[in-house]
């Protein structure tokens, strides 16, 4: 029991640690200052239908809190394609997280990050980039991609630290809905869903 909690403490302090690397790096990497809270992915989680058969986009795993919660929600590793922009949480993902098909690229230039999966129909997707980090043209953008890779209805969850939707409202190419208010992570995190029909 002591060892298993301290396993668990270990892997907890090396997932910080790496985070704060991550941080260093630019804001364009890491937009928060603690990693994503586990009440907050599975949340953001409880979206995805994994009897739907599809696969599932995540973008921005970082440490891999959330692809962890999209795992324990039933979806199979090869059914999880999830990208990364900072290299160093790249390689640790792939250590930690076998079968899952990680991505290292750009989640703003999917058309070629994504290779053979480029031409696929997702489940759902499951966003943490840091949305407030870009232009807002490239943040509408971003959705109305993702949502071409969606079926009528389906949702892209959105985590945010602001208090308003990270993207403008457009009611005739898209619908916003404010899903939760997380006070237990650090900060508090806002989650949105955007869906089409």
């Amino acid at each position: 029991m002591v060892r298993r909690l301290k396993e668990r403490f270990e892997k907890k302090f090396d997932e910080e640690i790496r985070f704060f690397k991550g941080m260093m790096q630019g804001p364009k990497s890491v937009g928060a200052i603690v990693p994503t809270s586990s009440v907050t992915a599975r949340k953001m989680a409880s979206v995805i239908n994994p009897q739907s058969g599809l696969p599932v986009l995540e973008l921005g795993p970082g440490t891999g809190v959330i692809t962890k919660a999209i795992l324990a929600r039933g979806v199979k590793p090869e059914n999880l394609v999830s990208i990364e922009y900072s290299e160093d949480f790249y390689d640790h993902l792939t250590q930690d997280f076998p079968g899952v098909n990680f991505i290292h690229g750009d989640a703003f230039d999917l058309p070629n990050v994504l290779g053979s999966f480029a031409d696929k129909t997702f489940d759902s997707v499951i966003s943490a980039v840091p949305l407030l980090s870009f232009p807002m043209p490239a943040r509408v953008r971003l959705l109305e991609d993702l949502l071409d890779r969606l079926p009528p209805g389906r949702p892209v969850v959105q985590i945010t630290y602001g208090p308003v939707s990270p993207i403008l409202a457009h009611p005739d190419r898209y619908q916003i809905q404010h899903f939760d208010f997380i006070v237990r992570n650090i900060p508090p995190a806002q989650l949105w869903i955007y869906r089409r029909g």
